[in-house]
């Protein structure tokens, strides 16, 4: 068999028989090459698909353990720094601790400490209670001799009115049947006080301060000017346009006199600009200069500010004084004739009207029933 003659290779330009046709001979042989072709595909195609999906896994695990690496990195690191922290908070606690005992022992030295001037202020109480009745007495005698010497110098009537009530009230506190006789001599002073007229201190000092703020405004006589000539009204486009309509002759003669009226007008007010009579009693105001002019106004604010001082210390001269001497130095040196001056002069007086005659009443029944109280054995 090994003898036998092998067939001669097959020509293809051969094979074919003449009666088929030329075409049919790819359509036989195309099945077998498309399989072989598909089959060499597949074998290379999917081991690299395969090979493919191995290496994104393989990169996948890659990348999840660096992030697992990662994670782990920082949890390690997170977790020194809290240890590091808790370190340092147990330390600064210890601290704390070792600090707060040493103020417990320190606390409890004071506290007994506190204990023993307890102790001793509690003697010192059942001591002082004996004599509460001498200390009553005498805080309430210093402060109805301090309320009496304000009624005095000041005139500071409801202080001393408040000063009869507190003394009134602490006494009334007491059971003891020897404080009715103090009482009723405060009742008495109490009595002279809320009897005496009212002054109203407060609204005279705010009409002096309403003065003073309108010193500024009232004008001097130096201040005065000589006041300007009317002008005469100029005729209207309408008026000049109805002149234009009528005659040439009316025209020329109505602007002559128009002309002529008008200066004679002029003339007569320059004339009458160039003397001017006024009664004044005292020349010398008109010749004030600005810095005398400020210095005239300065000294009337001065004269008012000494008059209400006097009037808070119920100096009554001084305040009469000064009272009159503002009043002469406003019709001195200025203009009478201004509303601002007389609106002035109205409020003075007014002010002037005002009585600061009152004769303060003494807290002396009172001090004395106190005093002898306390003198008795």
């Amino acid at each position: 068999m090994n003898n036998l003659p092998s067939p001669p290779p097959s020509d293809p330009t051969r094979t074919h028989d003449a009666s088929m046709p030329s075409e049919s001979a790819p359509t036989a042989t195309s099945p077998t090459s498309t399989g072989r072709r598909s089959r060499t595909i597949a074998l290379y195609v999917v081991p690299g698909i395969l090979a493919l999906l191995l290496l994104g896994q393989w990169w996948h695990t890659q990348r999840a353990i660096h992030d697992l690496r990662e994670d782990m990195a920082l949890r390690l690191k997170s977790g020194e720094s809290m240890a590091t922290e808790n370190r340092v908070s147990l330390k600064s606690a210890q601290e704390a601790v070792k600090d707060l005992q040493a103020k417990v022992s320190v606390l409890e030295g004071k506290q007994t400490e506190s204990q023993s001037q307890q102790l001793a202020l509690e003697q010192m109480y059942q001591e002082l209670s004996r004599n509460r009745d001498d200390w009553a007495l005498a805080e309430i005698e210093q402060v109805l001799s301090t309320a009496g010497q304000q009624l005095q110098l000041a005139g500071n009537v409801q202080g001393a009115v408040i000063a009869l009530q507190n003394a009134d009230s602490r006494l009334s506190r007491s059971d003891k049947p020897q404080f009715i006789v103090i009482r009723r001599a405060i009742a008495k002073d109490l009595e002279r006080l809320k009897a005496l007229p009212v002054v109203d201190l407060a609204g005279i000092a705010l009409r002096l301060d309403s003065v003073i703020g309108q010193v500024d405004a009232m004008p001097l006589l130096s201040d005065e000017r000589p006041a300007l000539p009317a002008t005469q009204p100029k005729p209207s486009r309408r008026a000049q346009h109805g002149a234009e309509k009528q005659g040439a002759a009316s025209d020329w003669l109505a602007s002559v006199e128009e002309k002529w009226q008008s200066w004679t007008t002029e003339m007569w007010n320059e004339v009458r600009q160039l003397v001017r009579v006024r009664d004044v009693t005292t020349p010398d105001a008109l010749l004030l200069t600005p810095s005398q002019s400020y210095y005239a106004r300065e000294n009337l604010k001065l004269r008012l500010l000494n008059a209400r001082l006097a009037l808070l210390t119920r100096n009554e001269s001084a305040f009469r004084s000064d009272l009159l001497a503002a009043h002469d130095a406003i019709g001195k040196y200025f203009d009478t004739r201004a509303r601002q001056t007389q609106t002035v002069q109205a409020l003075l007086r007014q002010v002037q009207a005002s009585n600061l005659s009152i004769e303060m009443p003494t807290l002396a029944e009172s001090l004395n029933a106190v005093r002898n109280y306390k003198a008795k054995p």
